[in-house]
């Protein structure tokens, strides 16, 4: 059974989608309405701009899941996926897979997290870190006990977990944990604390957006972030993808209930290589990962 997978923020590259405009009729279309609803070409950056314009929250976001949504909607003879997941902002691309949004409501919804969420991080600069060779729990029990503000916010896969927070927290989180015996933790390039408390605001501006948007019910489940668990439910899926802003992105064990499902065939869309896959396979080198685009 096959799955399709969807990147998040990190898989930006100048000239992304450029490719599917050239060759697509239908790609061409989406990306000229995508432009439509935005107000602006989202096309001419994905196409032309610098990776430092690319890096801007209100552009990443878009570019992202246009770029996604479009390389699964203007492939020929896709298979219809038995389920589908994307990572954070992966997400909405994987709804829109699913046939649960369509891709000018989707975007719009996109577009509207980017603007939330750079907000946010303006308002109260936060970052993270990456944790490399620590046991789960360690880290969890470690940020627990700092008063600062700092959490788990990304379990990518086995022995590779992405703490988020204030700057004092994560700073204070990382000396901790390196004296724990962490193999690494490296500081990301992201101006916010993504996935954490900070993102609240974002969260209260988002929540209205998704409430007065129309879900459809997929057709098929969609697992998602923030339980790892299958959903089909339209009103759940709005809930799931509310609390998200604030809650952590559970891609391992979304990983492992997808493959207890059944699921061994992943199927990567869009992003600027294999960053899924790399993921999939830690966390069991067993499952097949192709991609698309």
């Amino acid at each position: 059974m096959k799955a399709y997978v969807f990147p998040g923020q990190g898989a930006q590259f100048s000239g992304m989608g450029k490719d599917l405009f050239d060759l697509s009729a239908e790609a061409k279309a989406l990306f000229q309405q995508a432009d439509d609803v935005l107000g602006y070409s989202l096309s001419k950056v994905m196409f032309e701009g610098t990776e430092e314009e690319l890096r801007e929250t209100k552009i990443t976001q878009p570019a992202i899941f246009a770029h996604s949504a479009i390389t699964y909607l203007s492939a020929e003879d896709i298979e219809q996926p038995t389920a589908v997941a994307g990572h954070s902002l992966g997400e909405f691309s994987a709804l829109v897979a699913a046939g649960a949004l369509d891709f000018a409501a989707a975007l719009r919804l996109v577009a509207e997290r980017a603007l939330a969420m750079q907000a946010a991080t303006e308002a109260v600069p936060g970052t993270m870190a990456a944790v490399l060779g620590l046991d789960d729990d360690i880290i969890e029990n470690a940020c627990a006990a700092i008063e600062e503000i700092v959490v788990p916010a990304n379990y990518n896969t086995n022995g590779q977990l992405v703490i988020s927070g204030s700057v004092e927290g994560v700073e204070k989180a990382s000396k901790i944990l390196t004296d724990l015996g962490a193999r690494r933790v490296v500081l990301l390039p992201v101006g916010g604390a993504f996935h954490s408390p900070l993102m609240q605001p974002a969260q209260d501006r988002l929540r209205a957006a998704i409430e007065e948007a129309y879900f459809r019910p997929p057709a098929c489940e969609i697992y998602q972030n923030t339980d790892a668990q299958p959903s089909t439910d339209p009103e759940v899926i709005k809930a799931k993808l509310i609390a998200q802003l604030t809650s952590p992105v559970r891609w391992t064990q979304t990983i492992q209930n997808m493959q207890a499902a059944g699921l061994t065939d992943f199927i990567e869309v869009g992003g600027k290589g294999k960053i899924l896959a790399g993921l999939i396979r830690k966390v069991d080198r067993s499952l097949n990962v192709d991609q698309l685009g």
